[in-house]
């Protein structure tokens, strides 16, 4: 019976410390790092307009779903960093589980950001819902 229990106990560890191993984090290789969970989702085409963020901040409506690539240029604290294209730069806010898991971001990589504009009075930035890492 104590064998059993020991065994038991081992394989809870081994398990648990397999959930803790999957939760690698995302490097931002810049100025900062951001913890990601494992993620899925949807890989295909999408109907969310590619735009430039000079064409966002210029023809961009509040709540308006976007597609942004560039770099993210550095880490501003928390969940917001600055975002740069050809065109120019935008604040954007991401969540630590939009990071893609397992994979190191840095300043010189190229990334595709999906989210929504987000237009006020006070502040203008860009709420990222998916980062991916282009090739």
């Amino acid at each position: 019976m104590r064998i059993i229990v020991s065994t038991l106990t081992l394989a809870s560890l081994l398990a648990f410390g397999a959930t803790v191993a999957t939760a690698q984090p995302a490097a931002y290789t810049g100025p900062s790092n951001a913890t990601a969970a494992a993620a899925g989702g949807y890989t295909g085409p999408s109907n969310v307009p590619l735009m430039t963020v000079k064409q966002l901040l210029d023809t961009g409506r509040d709540d308006q779903h976007a597609r942004l690539q560039g770099q993210i240029v550095s880490h501003d604290g928390g969940e917001h960093y600055t975002f740069a294209d050809a065109t120019g730069r935008i604040r954007v806010e991401i969540d630590d589980k939009d990071f893609p898991a397992g994979q190191s971001v840095s300043a010189e990589q190229r990334v595709e950001l999906l989210g929504e504009f987000d237009k006020g009075l006070r502040k203008t930035e860009f709420e990222v819902d998916r980062l991916t890492v282009l090739r």
